[in-house]
């Protein structure tokens, strides 16, 4: 081993845990937010008679946003490094989440989650991730699993924590006390961000590292990003629109938001165990798993009417759709080299923003043209098996690589 890795595998071993908690706390953060547009939504809606489709387009503007400027942010990660990434974003979500409190028309409101979008969650997602994968040359699939699991856990509290507030006083005071507790727990956490060795280390390099996958990086990054756009259309439904299904379904909004709580613990289970299975079994044949345990329960949401069968539900759908989170970010980590890995992540996200914007959107959409849920949750699991028709055609892609090389050898 070289003094530089022996270097970079000591600095890993002291630091990287610590990186792992940072993204965990500050994706917790900028996902919960984003999942809470679904506790915000009716009352909103009631307050100004906007429909469900207009309400809930709110999020597809903070998605594309996300989607958009990730891609620029993931540039400038890999020329600079992410070290004012996570003050930045904590700046951006404080003051879009106060500035919510006092929006009175859907100009403003769109405006608002736009810039949350594009200045708090695309800075403190892929970029960050990317950060998070490269303190470890072995295993990265944990490390990566249990920072993503940040952000199901702030899904699972922060909307449960949103739908508390706005009955306690309604949603404007809701988002001012979103904004205060955003920034106490945010601002301090931002400051412990450093840049990985490794990746210092590439960015530095004039030559690019060498790289043994069988597929060119480019190929990678088309493969995954075609394929998480209908990925991501699939489980954003869900995280759009249980909650107002089930409250449509005479549930009470505490109940609601209770198994949206589920859904999102067992789903930081679902992105540690994501990215174990990529260490074990391979990122790929981990995300196909996965994929295909979301793809299989979302279309039961509308069917399901007891309380404990929504609950179970809600477990499953959280653990598999969170896994193929995490086994996304595994895949793209093992698949390019450290100079490209904010870009490459950045690029993916994008494609997935995209997708969890036109989910959230066409959800309501649907909602608005039948009267109920059942043909976007329906629509949502049609998505799924396109997802999982693109990655086994990429799996089959990579095997015929695999031989190709190993005759070229021979």
């Amino acid at each position: 081993m070289s003094d530089k890795d022996s270097l970079i595998k000591s600095q890993s071993f002291n630091y990287g845990w610590v990186m792992v908690l940072v993204v965990f706390v500050l994706s917790g953060l900028a996902f919960g937010s984003m999942a809470s547009i679904s506790v915000f939504l009716k009352p909103i809606s009631a307050d100004f008679g906007w429909s469900r489709g207009a309400t809930s387009l709110a999020y597809t503007v903070a998605s594309l946003a996300s989607a958009l400027f990730g891609v620029i942010w993931g540039i400038v990660a890999d020329k600079y490094g992410t070290r004012w990434f996570g003050l930045a974003g904590a700046t951006a979500m404080t003051l879009c989440l106060y500035l919510l409190s006092a929006q009175t028309s859907l100009f403003q409101f769109y405006l608002l989650y736009f810039l949350y979008g594009a200045l708090g969650g695309a800075l403190l997602f892929s970029p960050l991730y990317a950060n998070v994968g490269f303190w470890f040359r072995e295993n990265p699939g944990l490390a990566l699993g249990i920072a993503a699991s940040g952000g199901a856990v702030g899904q699972a509290f922060i909307p449960h924590l949103s739908g508390y507030l706005i009955k306690a006083s309604g949603w404007q005071d809701a988002y001012v006390s979103l904004a205060f507790i955003y920034a106490v727990i945010a601002f301090p956490i931002a400051l412990l961000i450093k840049e990985s060795p490794w990746r210092e280390s590439a960015r530095n390099q004039v030559e690019p590292e060498p790289r043994t996958f069988p597929v060119s990086e480019k190929e990678v990054v088309i493969w995954i990003s075609v394929a998480v756009i209908f990925c991501c259309v699939c489980m954003s439904v869900p995280i759009m629109h249980l909650v107002p299904l089930l409250t449509d379904s005479t549930f009470s909004l505490e109940f609601a938001t209770k198994v949206l709580m589920v859904l999102m613990i067992c789903g930081a289970f679902g992105r540690i165990f994501g990215g174990i299975l990529g260490d074990y079994i391979g990122p790929l044949p981990g995300y196909i798993l996965m994929s295909l345990g979301q793809t299989i329960s979302v279309v039961w949401f509308p069917q399901v009417s007891s309380m404990t069968g929504i609950y179970l539900l809600a477990a499953f759908f959280g653990f598999t759709y969170s896994g193929v989170m995490s086994s996304i970010l595994v895949c793209t980590r093992v698949m390019v080299s450290a100079q490209f890995a904010a870009r490459a992540m950045s690029l993916t996200s994008f494609f997935g923003w995209i997708g969890m914007g036109l989910g959230g959107f066409l959800g309501g959409h649907f909602f608005d043209l039948e009267g109920n849920y059942l043909w976007a949750f329906t629509f949502a699991g049609i998505m799924g098996c396109v997802n999982l028709f693109i990655l086994s055609q990429f799996w089959l892609r990579l095997k015929r690589q695999e031989k190709s090389l190993l005759a070229a050898n021979n």
